[in-house]
């Protein structure tokens, strides 16, 4: 074989679904089997080996993932395709059913195991059989791991792994097992490395960013230690010295849970001018019965009490947060309860689910189930109504000039650009549409407002 054939046969393709947090596996992945030599390749037809990670968080992206598994499996009918590999939660969840309900799949990996993917890859190579890959998910990223950010101008930055909370609706500990904080020390190398690679925006992610270092704090107190005090390994120090260090210009924090976003915290966040004024935070509901039967730890007073908190201290901080309609037993007055509750709060951002009774979770096997005819008509009604807050919300900002980053030609028009104000998380918030004026992607400039729709807006670079 020449050397070209060797390089040939080292293509490999990705496909990434799911949450950010798996696309950060994803690029530890491309990571370590570019360090062994092996070739990204764009197009799934020339690959030799195609790697899906897969996501099994709820029945929507357990379905996509399949799906997408069967597409690339086609591939094999041309002869090119020698290694398919399923990878990540949807392999660690459904270990033993997907195994045995995917024969087209050669190698399947857990995401425990994932960051062995090239020695896998490579062992199979020469002639090993063993085809299942499910270690306990006790990986922890660190400061030498290889990775590739595919995202350019902008990177996640994942501070932990796993959760410990229990939510009733939620499998993610099943999937990746309890919490486990890296130091800052490590966090802030990577995100310094990141920034020197091109990041102008970091998105700091985790299951929960307020749980950051509650394990390493209890491991410093004693394994008895019946209370955790406040230790250098916290939300706020690690935010600062992001803040402090990175040197990126714009660093952005996604998941909050509502009783973690301390006083502390929002006025770092309001001091610094690199901590974006951005507040992502899951609620789920706001009923008390409702709140208490999904395990979550606060009560409706609580949660506005925090509210009240972030608006008082920060009036031009935008808040997103998420919503589950049809939970087990929830009935009409309690789901008006939620309706008017986010009328009178008027977020900025709002996401909503359906719920979606899981494997392996409590409210999966509660009493009470909601048809999903209900569910729809609820998630309808929810959405119909936190669009014309959005309307509202974005119609107050034509006129104004606000700094935005380009993300590139807009996939409407090749006549307009892309960007998104600090108030816009990528791929799940709206976009500013520029009409008038060039940039390059990654770029920082102010654009004039001009006009607004729905979940988007629209200006001019000044």
């Amino acid at each position: 074989m020449t050397k070209n054939d060797e390089k040939r046969d080292k293509k490999v393709h990705f496909v990434s679904l799911g949450c950010p947090k798996n696309l950060v596996d994803t690029e530890i992945m491309l990571g370590a089997l570019r360090k062994d030599g092996y070739e990204v390749c764009e197009d799934a037809t020339r690959a030799e080996t195609v790697v899906v990670n897969t996501c099994g968080f709820i029945e929507d992206s357990k379905r996509e993932s399949i799906e997408k598994i069967l597409e690339m499996a086609e591939l094999k009918k041309s002869g090119r395709l020698k290694n398919l590999i399923v990878a990540g939660c949807l392999t660690q969840r459904y270990k033993d059913e997907l195994v045995e309900s995917l024969p087209e799949a050669d190698l399947f990996i857990g995401s425990g195991a994932f960051q062995n993917v090239s020695t896998i890859l490579q062992n199979r190579e020469n002639g090993t059989k063993e085809k299942r890959f499910f270690n306990l998910p006790t990986y922890l990223q660190e400061e030498s791991t290889p990775r590739v950010n595919s995202q350019g101008h902008r990177a996640y930055l994942k501070i932990s792994e796993g959760c410990k909370k229990r939510c009733a609706f939620c499998a993610i500990p099943v999937i990746r097992g309890n919490l486990q904080s890296r130091k800052i020390s490590a966090v802030v190398s990577e995100a310094k490395l990141l920034v020197a690679g091109g990041a102008k925006e970091l998105i700091v992610i985790s299951h929960d960013f307020t749980d950051y270092g509650w394990d390493l704090r209890r491991k410093n107190a004693g394994e008895n230690a019946s209370d955790v005090t406040p230790a250098k390994e916290s939300p706020y120090e690690l935010l600062k010295a992001l803040s402090n260090e990175s040197g990126a210009k714009w660093i952005r924090v996604l998941y909050l849970y509502p009783d973690g976003v301390t006083d502390e915290l929002v006025k770092l966040i309001r001091e610094r001018e690199n901590l974006v004024k951005y507040f992502d935070m899951p609620l789920q509901h706001i009923n008390n019965q409702i709140l208490k039967a999904m395990n979550r730890r606060m009560t409706r007073e609580e949660i506005e009490a925090s509210i009240s908190r972030i608006r008082e201290t920060l009036p031009e901080a935008v808040i997103r947060t998420q919503f589950i309609v049809g939970f087990p037993g929830e009935t009409e007055e309690q789901f008006e309860e939620l309706i008017e509750f986010i009328k009178k709060q008027k977020f900025e951002r709002v996401g909503c689910f359906k719920f979606s009774p899981e494997e392996q979770t409590r409210a999966g096997a509660m009493s009470g189930q909601i048809d999903e005819a209900t569910k729809e008509r609820r998630y309808q009604r929810l959405m119909s109504v936190q669009r014309k807050i959005s309307r509202e919300k974005h119609a107050a900002m034509v006129g104004r000039i606000l700094p935005v980053i380009v993300e590139g030609v807009s996939d409407e028009s090749e006549l307009l650009l892309k960007a998104r104000t600090s108030q816009q998380a990528p791929d799940i918030d709206g976009l500013v549409y520029i009409n008038d004026g060039r940039a390059n992607i990654g770029e920082i400039v102010n654009v004039k407002i001009t006009s607004s729709h729905d979940y988007d807006l629209v200006g001019r670079i000044v």
